[in-house]
Order: C-alpha cells, then structure tokens, then sequence
C-alpha cells in the first residue's frame, strides 16, 4: 500500500464506517481492514491518519485499530505469518513516542498502551533506546509529555510483577532500575522544590494542580513498580469523588503497604511512625477515601512481630469502632450502583474486582486481626452486630442498611478461608452460621414480595452462596425454592445472585461425588426453575446475563432427562437468543454457556431418543447458516463442535445436508484462524467415523483435499498433533485401496518434517501412527513402506526414534496402540527374524516392556519450546472447548484387544512354535533379568510357554 492521498481517504472512510451501529456496513469494513493490514505500510497509514485527520472521532478511531493491530500481529509466532514487515516495524519504533507524547489524552492512552505491547516483545534487546528517549522527555518541562512518559512507563513497567524469576527478568530490571529510578526520583524532587519556591507566586504554579491531579497517582504507582516483581496494584477507591491529596496519600499508602511486605527488615524501625500516622488519617480526619490506608493496616496486622501495635483492648475497640464499622456501611453510592450500574455491581462483588474498595479493605482488616485476636474481635463484633439487627428492627423501612451492615460484618468476621468453587470453607467457630441463617437470613428469602428491600434480598441469596460449604443440608434445600422464586425479581443484582446461587448449589457433591442437591428433590420446582430463568433472559438489563445463562446450563445438567420434555420449548428460545447474540457477539461468557447448553439439550434428549437429533438439526442449521455465511469469527468454532456433536449422534451413513457442506470444511480460509483448527479436525474425523467410503467414492478430490489440510497442519509445530489426529481417523476409517496412491507422500512428508524440525510433541505423535498403521495395514506393510522410501530405513526408525523414544508416549489409548503395534512387528514381520533387522528384536521387545512398566518419560529438550493454540496472539478468535461437547476417547483398537501384555504373551508363543528354540534364545542372551522377569509374568498369566 503505498503512502498517498488516495490511500488515506480510503483508509479513513472504512474507519468511519466501522463505527456504524449496523452490522451490515460495519462488518464488511471490518473484513476489508482485516484483509489489507498484512500489506506493508498499513501501520504507517493507520499512523497518519491518527496524526493529520482532522476530524477527532476518525483520529481517536485510528489510535484503536492501530492499538488492536498491534495487539494481534506485533509478537512474531513460529510457523505463522508475519504481518508486520520489517521496515515498518522500524518505523514504528522510530515515530510512535514522539506522536504518543504530543497527542491529546484519549490517543495518547491508545499509543501507550501500543508501546507497551511492542515493548513486551522488544524491550530491551530489539529496542534498546526506549527508557532513554522515555527519560529525556523529563527535561522538556512540559507536563503533559511528562504525563504521557509516566503513563507509558507505568505500562511497561507494570508486568515485572508477575513474570516468573530468571536471569534474563533479573538484568531486565536491572536495566529499568538503572536508567528510570534515579532520573524519576530527580524529577520528583524538582517539582517538589518548584512547588515550594513558587508558594505564593499563583501564576508561576498554574498549571500545577492539573499536573499533580494527572501525574502524582501515576508516578506514586511508578515508585511502586520499580519496587515489586509480584505484588499486586492496589489503587484507590472509586467509590467516592477524590480530591488530590487524597489520590496522593491513598498511594502512599499503598506503597508503605509494599515496603512493609517485600522490604520487611529495612522498614522496620520506620513502620510505626507510618501506622501512627495512617491511623490519625483514618479516625481523626475523617477521610472517605481509605481503602488503601485500611489495607496498609490490614498487611500489618497481621505480620507476628507487629501485633503488639494491635493487643491493647483499647486499640482493637478503636479501630472496631471507628475504622471498620463506619467503612461497612452501604453508602449512597453503593446504592447507586446497585440500582443503576448494576453490570459493574455485580463485577465489582461476585468476581473480586472490589478489591480497592473500602468495603473490602475493612472486611480483609477483620480477617487480619482476627488471625491473633480473634475471641476479643468476635467478642466486641457481636455486640454490633446486635445493636445494628435491633435499630434495624425498630423501623425496617428506614433502619435497613443497619442490616445490610450487619450480615456484611458477620460474614466478614465468619470467613477465614474460601475457594471459588466451594465458598467459604473454613469459618469461625465462634460465629454461628446456622443460627443467623434461620433467625436472620431466612425471613428474608421467605418475603412474600421478592421485590422488597432488594439489597438485603441479594445480601440474604449471597449470604447462602458464601456459606453453602457451612450450612447443613437441609438449609440449603430450604433455600432452593425460595431462590428459584427470587429469580422473578425486577432488581437485576438479585435475579443475577439468585441464579448464580442455584448454579453454585448444583455443582456441590455429596457422597459418591454425586451431586448434593439431586434431580429428584429438585422434581418438584423444575418447572419453575426453568420458565423463571428462562424469563430472567427477557428483562432489560439481563438479556445477556452471563451467570443467568450459566445457571441454565448447569440446570440442564443436574436435571438431565428431567429436562426432556421441555425441550421442544426451550431450544426453540435457546435458538432465537442465538440467532440475536450473533448479530453482534459482545459476551464471550454468556456465549459460551449459551452453546454448552445447546450441546446438553442435544446430549441429554438424543441419549434417551438418538432419532430426535433430526429435529436439533432442523431448528439449528438455519442459524448456523447464518452464523457461517456472515463468518462469525467468534461463533464459527462452537458452531463446527456442536455439528461433530450432530453427526456423530447418526448411527447411519452421513446425511445429505452435511456431505454438501464438506467441500467447504477444505478450504484454506478456514484454516488460517487458529481457533478453527481443532472443532474443524474434530468435524472432519466425524464425517470419515460415519462416511469414509462416501467421502472416498464421491469425488476424486475430496481425498487429496483432506490430504491438503494435514500437510499444512504437520507443517506447523503449534497444530502438528491436529494434523496426526486426522491422519489417523483417515487410515483407520477409509477403505486401504483410496489411499493406496498417497501412502508413499505421506510418509515422505513426515520426514521430511522429522529432518527440518524433529519436536519431542511431533514424535510421540509419529510413533503413535506408525504403530496404528501397523496395527490396521500389518508389521510387513509397515517395513515394506519404509524401505521401499529408502533401503533400510525400518531399521534406522527403529533404532533411532522407536526404541529410544517410545517410553515419552502419554496416554492410556495412544500406549496401547504403540503395543499393539510393536507387538505386530514383533511377531508378524519375518525381516526382524532373518535379516540385519534382527539385531534389533531384543532392544525393541525390551523397549515394549519398558513401556509397560517404566513410569513415562515427560523429559523435553531445554530448546523446545511450544506455543499452546490459546496463548497464540491474534484477532483469531481462541479455540473454546465446549466441555458438554466433548468427545469420548476413542480407540481405534477397542475389545479386540483388551490387555496388551497378553497380546504380547499370546503373539511370543505363536511366533515360538513357528521357529522354535530361537524366541527363548534371542530373549535369554540379549534382555536384561528384570524385563525377563516381567515377560514371564505376562507369558503366566496367559497361560502360555515359549518353546
């Protein structure tokens, strides 16, 4: 693409039309910009648009496509292609932190943001000169480039705290440390000096208080991360409007916090001063804004040589009284938000993204202190808590956040340790659970009108779901009904909470790792259940609820063929909402569950009516159509999962409406996306399970077209194992004589791969095909094949990869299939009696017995390294596997041979008396006492005798 007028008008109107609310101009400008950006000059494009345009909206625009573009092509990935040239690259480098620091805000963020990302990948090898050009910008005297040189250090700099320990991490920050600390330090220092010499010169500070209330928080956070490697940012909190100075000491907090906990010895004498005088800001001055002062305290007490700071009575009463307990209180704000940004509510509570609130910083000060003084803190506690239940009973309509206060605090106080999956799994002993449940939490559920006080609802429904692991059973299934009726609520925040509830409540086991909560205690609110949540899906606000969605999923999965006869109704909604989320996929979570579910509708009803699945395919393939023909990207891998599903529920021979869509499946367009490339194997290995001989006799090209697919998949070391995987299903399924012509390519093909780039993955998957192809075409086919590429290849194979490398296989199928098969060329290939092979029969029969019984060898090379398919950068959708979608482990070998080890005994005996006295020899003379042992172990419980 080359730089000109033309180019940047026709650049900037595909922009403009991507912001278009109608996805039929905004996905075809979207596909347009996606097809162009691998042309060399795009980003430049894409730059100069951002620098020139003078419309704001198109600029801003650009900075984004750029940031995304970066995101998705900048890390360069083995074996896919490279997007971005080289030279652009260069240019870049060369441009992007002097337009980043001379553009306004908003695209001064995006271009940050896009540094940081090169600079993961970069700096410091590639980009040597960035921190310095970064810190020469602090001489500029002009606040807002330093503003964005803190932000853009901020963001590179951030990440130090969770990369693993290593050499090159350790000279890395050296290098940061050397060049950034001192210059920012100076700087601060400067401003500082610059503050006081001009004190009361109002012009020469005006420009001052904009700087500070932009910068203080960023370059307080840069200290924090030039200080830590793992500890996690704690900012402030935003629930209250902060003033600057609050901003200011809340980081300073922070960063006391940090000393106190990575710099414990130096910090020491220094600590108390620092407690003193954060205690003063948190109960004299009366500061709203505390989360962090709150968790600076609550990382101290809980440290054993400071809790003499704490032991004093007095102390514990104080910081009860006027620390905790007023930061419990359900403000305004918390109010707003329930009620009017309820999305970030429920985020903010159920997900942990609270963390910086002060709510949370209280509740995680209890816990502190009640690791050493829990007795006095429940003690001083629970008259708290009573007084707030009594104001709250006086006047409920008025007095209810005394009760919301209240319950916050006794779960608070109760909880000392939780999982995701089970709540609260260790609790105090000297709170009462299941008395407050039934005195406190049930009248609460019970409330005739579900629309009532809807906080202390939702506090009641969280109170069960945290506590689930406590509550005796029979509370939890006094609870069930009530929150299936609360799923009727208008609040948004309590139907969210009820079904996320019901879905944690179905997960939990009982005895036998059964499901606690069983289908027939939920017969009698299944109805229910299911129109309540399925109505839940239809109330503004929550039409794609993701944990509303996930409670279906998991009711369908409790309930199983309970849910049969409401399927008819129920794919039918299920299918409308699809055909509407995918007009414009914006919930990946909801989305997921949305297709879990389709596949446990599918699952549950086919099992008990395999016929049935006629009627899935009529109700789905239309919007699958849909979904394919307007390439959904983010929908495309569920929707060829849910069709391997389909066709795999056919007992017969492939239907009509799929055999014309497996022309498409080959095309190369498809296979690019990384995240097709596993649903699409696992289609294709569906249509040749059901319809080999259909697929072999119906066009000439459909065979060299799968062949296509697994050359370039084998040819990449992210999806090699795909490639094998289809390979695979193609010898066991198609009849031998429609691959007779491409046996040879084949072959030559993987060593071809084995020479240019041998991988521990490629091997053990090359192992596992040879020995199927032993095992479906016979040990002679196999030699014969080998050989007839190049004169006594068998043998180098055997001694240079079989031998050697067998005991890396994993897998209970894939080591099966490597016993049989050697077994096979073991006994039934007459070149490893009488031929130079010979010499390789011992080291080979030891190998198998090795096989048997070593533990695996999971050993890799130090220089292999393999990019999992989810960490591949890229716009590509990630492949998600649907878990309700999976595919049972398939052996290809199945009851014909049930223990591979008599097979091996059976095979021994039957090639001894075919030549006797030679097996005993050769196996007496070459293998060593313990793997002789083992064989006669194998040969006994056979009940068979070499001769």
């Amino acid at each position: 693409m080359e730089l000109n007028d033309g180019n940047l008008q026709t650049l900037t109107e595909y922009l403009q039309k991507t912001l278009s609310p109608d996805p039929a101009v905004r996905r075809p400008a979207e596909k347009f910009l996606e097809s162009v950006e691998g042309n060399q000059n795009y980003p430049i494009l894409l730059l100069t648009v951002l620098e020139k345009s003078q419309d704001e909206v198109i600029r801003v625009c650009s900075a984004v496509t750029f940031k995304n573009y970066i995101k998705r092509n900048w890390r360069i990935v083995e074996d896919e292609p490279n997007k971005i040239s080289d030279s652009d690259r260069t240019a870049i480098k060369a441009n992007i932190v002097n337009l980043m620091l001379t553009s306004p805000e908003q695209i001064q963020k995006q271009l940050s943001d896009a540094i940081s990302i090169i600079g993961r990948e970069d700096f410091p090898l590639k980009w040597p000169d960035l921190l310095t050009e970064m810190v020469t910008r602090f001489q500029s005297g002009d606040f807002h480039i330093i503003n964005g040189v803190l932000r853009t250090a901020h963001s590179l700099f951030k990440r130090y705290r969770h990369e693993f320990k290593s050499n090159e991490l350790w000279s890395e920050i050296k290098l940061v440390l050397d060049t950034f600390a001192q210059p920012l330090t100076e700087l601060f220092k400067a401003t500082i000096d610059l503050c006081q010499t001009h004190a009361t010169d109002v012009n020469a500070l005006k420009d001052l208080p904009e700087f500070f209330e932009d910068n203080m928080e960023t370059w307080m956070t840069n200290f924090h991360n030039l200080l830590t490697l793992d500890n996690k940012l704690l900012q402030t909190d935003d629930e209250e409007e902060a003033g600057l100075l609050e901003l200011l000491k809340s980081q300073i907090c922070d960063n006391a916090a940090l000393y106190a906990q990575k710099y414990d010895e130096e910090f020491q004498p220094y600590l108390p001063r620092f407690v003193t005088a954060i205690w003063n800001l948190l109960v004299t001055t009366g500061q709203e804004l505390v989360s962090n002062a709150i968790q600076f305290l609550a990382s101290v007490c809980e440290r054993p040589h400071y809790k003499h700071l704490f032991e004093d009575q007095n102390v514990l009463t104080s910081i009860c009284e006027k620390v905790i307990v007023p930061n419990m209180e359900f403000r305004s704000a918390d109010e707003e938000a329930f009620e009017d940004n309820s999305e970030e509510y429920i985020i903010r509570d159920l997900e942990g993204s609270d963390i910086d609130t002060r709510r949370r910083a209280a509740c995680d000060l209890v816990r502190g202190l009640c690791k050493f003084f829990e007795g006095p803190v429940t003690g001083i506690f629970s008259g708290y808590v009573s007084s707030m239940l009594t104001e709250y009973a006086k006047n409920p309509g008025v007095n209810w956040k005394h009760k919301d206060a209240a319950i916050y605090l006794v779960t608070s106080l109760a909880s000392k340790a939780q999982t995701q999956k089970h709540g609260i799994t260790q609790a105090n002993e000297l709170v009462n659970l299941s008395e407050f449940f039934i005195n406190h939490i049930l009248v609460d559920l019970k409330s005739p009108n579900v629309n009532e006080f809807p906080v202390l609802k939702a506090d009641a429904i969280k109170y069960v779901m945290t506590f689930r692991s406590q509550l005796p059973k029979e509370q939890l299934l006094q609870a069930v009904p009530l929150l299936v009726s609360h799923l009727q609520a208008e609040s948004i925040v309590q139907h969210t909470y009820a079904a996320h509830a019901l879905e944690r409540l179905f997960t939990m086991r009982g005895a036998n790792n059964t499901t606690l909560i069983t289908p027939n205690e939920m017969a009698p609110f299944t109805e229910q259940l299911l129109n309540n949540l399925f109505k839940t899906l239809a109330v503004p606000g929550s039409s794609e609820n993701e944990y509303i969605m996930k409670a279906i999923m998991r009711s369908f999965s409790l309930l199983q063929e309970a849910i049969v006869p409401y399927i008819p109704t129920l794919i039918g909604q299920l299918t409308h909402k699809l055909l509407l989320v995918s007009k414009n996929p914006s919930k990946p979570h909801f989305n997921h569950y949305l297709f879990e579910s389709l596949c446990l509708s599918i699952r549950i009803t086919c099992k008990a009516n395999p016929d049935t699945v006629g009627s899935f395919e009529e109700a789905l393939f239309p919007v699958f159509t849909e979904i394919l023909q307007n390439d959904v990207q983010e929908f495309v891998p569920y929707v060829f999962q849910v069709m391997s599903l389909l066709l795999e529920i056919h007992s017969s021979s492939i239907p009509s409406s799929y055999m014309a869509l497996f022309p498409h499946l080959l095309q190369p367009v498809l296979w690019e996306r990384t995240g097709n490339i596993p649903p699409l194997v696992r289609l294709l290995q569906a249509f040749l399970e059901k319809g080999a001989s259909d697929i072999a006799s119906a066009a000439s090209d459909k065979i060299p077209g799968l062949l296509g697919v697994f050359q370039k998949l084998i040819a990449s070391k992210a999806n090699d194992h795909q490639g094998f995987y289809l390979l695979n299903s193609i010898i066991e399924h198609m009849p031998p004589e429609a691959i007779t012509q491409y046996r040879k390519q084949i072959f030559i093909l993987l060593f071809q791969r084995l020479q240019g780039s041998k991988t521990t993955k490629f091997v053990k998957s090359f192992l596992v095909f040879i020995n199927l192809y032993s095992v479906k075409y016979g040990a002679i086919a196999l030699q014969e094949i080998f050989d007839s590429i190049q004169p006594k290849m068998f043998g180098m194979v055997l001694e240079k990869i079989v031998i050697p490398e067998v005991q890396k296989v994993s897998g209970q199928v894939e080591k099966k299939i490597c016993a049989v098969g050697i077994t096979k060329v073991l006994t039934e290939c007459p070149a490893m009696m009488d031929t130079d092979y010979t010499k390789l029969w011992a080291p080979l029969l030891q190998a198998l017995i090795g096989l048997f019984e070593l533990p695996e060898d999971d050993s890799i090379p130090d220089d292999e390294h393999f990019i999992d398919i989810e960490d591949t950068p890229g716009y590509q959708t990630a492949f998600s596997q649907l878990a309700f979608a999976g595919r049972k482990e398939h052996d290809p070998i199945g009851e014909a041979v049930s223990n591979p080890k008599i097979l091996l005994a059976q095979s021994l005996f039957k090639l001894s008396t075919a030549c006797p006295g030679r097996v005993p020899s050769m196996m007496s003379s070459s293998l060593p006492a313990e793997a002789l042992q083992f064989l006669q172990g194998y040969l006994q419980a056979a009940a068979v005798q070499l001769v």
